[in-house]
């Protein structure tokens, strides 16, 4: 049974952008088999009004003190939700919010307390694909971080994953990357833990306007050395 759900949203400088988010998320919501539903998004010290924003949409709203990077908002937002399944999401949805019933159904079918959207199980999904360079580069980012950290995902860096909230709890309170690799030590941590996680082909389209500079995309390859270093280490227990 579908009891509660938490619809996480990270936002740096979406004002623009939320009122329509919030507008399809609250039309899924209405059409699905949800009990009870939240809408948090977590504002990571934007300067466009982000905040007044999405409470003039209906969210609760987090802020984070200054601008901590996206790791630490999608943690801010974890530990504050309150439904019994959690769902982090990327505010331009380039996973439709719809897309949360295939990870549910996979979650149900495998037991599992984490289900990850991907883009690499089934390209064919994949409507408007990333610009050539950014998209071999995230390929080659899932290479070294499957060799370095032996997680056997084929896209951790996809912004749509689903989690239970008990499993969340101990996953993210022990999480320590604040930047845009969290995603692979959130993942790792799970495993560490013995959560199972279950991988699913979701639609996907590339949205303009994304907040990843390649530099940072490119520091982000030092990520999974931390996670295995933090791993090793001990800084999991």
């Amino acid at each position: 049974m579908r009891r509660s759900i938490s619809i996480i949203i990270p936002a740096y400088n979406e004002a623009q952008r939320l009122p329509g988010t919030m507008r399809k998320v609250r039309e899924y919501l209405g059409r699905s088999e949800w009990e009870f539903a939240e809408i948090v998004v977590v504002d990571d010290g934007s300067r466009d009004g982000t905040a007044e924003a999405a409470r003039a949409a209906g969210a609760r709203v987090l802020q984070n003190p200054g601008n901590r990077g996206k790791g630490y908002t999608v943690r801010h937002g974890m530990l504050e939700a309150t439904g019994e399944w959690l769902l982090f999401t990327d505010a331009d949805l380039s996973a439709p919010i719809g897309e949360l019933d295939k990870l549910w159904s996979a979650a149900a079918r495998e037991q599992a307390q984490v289900a990850i959207g991907s883009r690499a199980v089934d390209r064919s999904l994949i409507g408007v694909r990333q610009p050539f360079f950014r998209e071999a580069m995230g390929r080659f980012f899932n290479l070294v971080m499957r060799l370095i950290t032996g997680l056997p995902f084929q896209d951790t860096q996809c912004g749509f994953k689903l989690f239970e909230a008990r499993a969340a709890r101990e996953i993210f309170g022990r999480q320590r990357l604040e930047g845009f690799g969290f995603d692979v030590e959130v993942l790792y941590i799970a495993r560490w833990l013995g959560y199972r996680a279950v991988e699913v082909p979701v639609r996907w389209n590339d949205a303009a306007g994304t907040k990843v500079s390649l530099w940072r995309g490119m520091t982000a390859f030092l990520d999974p050395l931390k996670v295995r270093w933090n791993g090793v280490t001990g800084k999991y227990r």
